[in-house]
């Protein structure tokens, strides 16, 4: 008969060979530092990354000067998008995918700046008419950025949706640019404009 020592020692030599098979999933390795190290180098970098391209989108628009010149190089550039999407034609379905993804991203990051930033700004100086104008436009830009995305890039009347679309954007950046801006920004104090200003790269840059 075995003694216990002698199971006890069967049991442990039993136990040497199947280590990494009795290991628990949840156990640590013994290359879970050098895993983690990896992991949060890795995250660290996205991050970066990240933060760098937001740094890059947003100084596009804010090496143009104050707020409203800001807001004027992204209505150039978001009419400029459209007028690559009127270029194509019913072959390049892809190409016209592309485009609206990033028509739909320049036209939410632009929204969002005007909408957290310039309308309030409008309504807290008594402009209220405008800003509300303003603020209903919007909503039906984004309408169109819907029955764009339902209607497809291969429709037969993609074009001329886009090309209502466009007219709308430009009579709305019209009345921005030349009638309600200018107007606001001659009420402003000089740090007011400079706080504007200072808003609107801040929300821009989260956006992008």
């Amino acid at each position: 008969m075995a003694t216990r020592n002698q199971i006890s020692n069967s049991n442990r030599s039993g136990r040497t060979g199947s280590d990494t098979r009795d290991r628990s999933a949840f156990s640590w390795s013994d290359n879970a530092p050098v895993l983690i190290g990896v992991a949060v180098a890795g995250a660290a970098l996205g991050l970066a990354a990240n933060f760098g391209r937001k740094f890059v989108t947003q100084a596009v628009s804010g090496v143009s000067g104050d707020w409203d010149e800001v807001l004027a190089t992204e209505h150039d550039m978001t009419v400029a998008i459209f007028d690559k999407m009127l270029a194509t034609d019913s072959t390049q379905t892809w190409k016209r995918g592309m485009l609206l993804m990033q028509l739909t991203h320049a036209l939410d990051k632009h929204a969002h700046e005007e909408e957290m930033v310039i309308y309030p700004a409008l309504r807290e100086a008594n402009e209220t008419v405008d800003a509300d104008h303003l603020t209903e436009e919007h909503g039906y830009i984004k309408t169109f950025l819907y029955e764009l995305g339902q209607m497809g890039p291969s429709h037969v009347a993609w074009l001329d949706k886009v090309r209502e679309f466009r007219t709308l954007v430009v009579q709305h950046v019209k009345m921005e640019e030349e009638q309600v801006f200018p107007h606001f920004k001659q009420s402003l104090s000089e740090a007011q404009n400079a706080k504007i200003t200072s808003l609107v790269n801040k929300d821009g840059f989260w956006q992008a």
